[in-house]
């Protein structure tokens, strides 16, 4: 059995690689090597902490996935044009609750997506308001989208980022 030698350093180096040795040391000139060409060497005895570290560094390498959830849903029962605003929605919310804070919204017509976008603003009668509860009415505009028609369903939206393991 060999040791961690010179070799086994410029290799790694060369190839932006880590070295895993078990129950071997490297010899003092490869330690030197790595040290000067930034090579990270992992020393084990216990083969299960060799396993557990190589995973946790092979899952840190893994992009997260995307998870929609959906927070709440509002009824448009009727659209206001306001000059120099735009289109406002009169609408109920249907369930859950609808918040201007939230990742996005989704404009549904007729079991189709038509829009999707962010919240421009939501308010309670005359007040601005960051959230709207199930059973309430609202107004809400929503930025860069005034093609909005009585019946549309508004999806508050919210992207959560998941780990993902291995």
């Amino acid at each position: 059995f060999w040791g961690i030698m010179e070799s086994d350093v410029l290799l790694a180096a060369a190839s932006r690689a880590i070295i895993i040795g078990f129950n071997i040391r490297p010899e003092p000139k490869a330690t030197a090597l790595a040290e000067q060409q930034g090579v990270d060497v992992r020393l084990y005895t216990i083969i299960y902490d060799a396993i557990a570290d190589i995973k946790a560094a092979m899952e840190g390498l893994l992009e997260p996935s995307l998870k929609e959830r959906v927070l709440g849903r509002a009824e448009v029962r009727q659209v206001f044009m306001i000059p120099k605003v735009g289109a406002v929605a009169g609408a109920y919310v249907v369930d859950g609750l609808i918040s201007r804070t939230s990742a996005g919204v989704r404009v549904i017509r007729d079991n189709v997506v038509v829009y999707q976008g962010k919240f421009g603003s939501l308010r309670r009668f005359k007040d601005d308001v960051r959230e709207v509860r199930e059973g309430l009415e609202c107004g809400i505009r929503l930025e860069g989208f005034d093609d909005v028609k009585e019946g549309d369903i508004f999806e508050a939206i919210k992207v959560e980022e998941v780990k993902r393991t291995l």
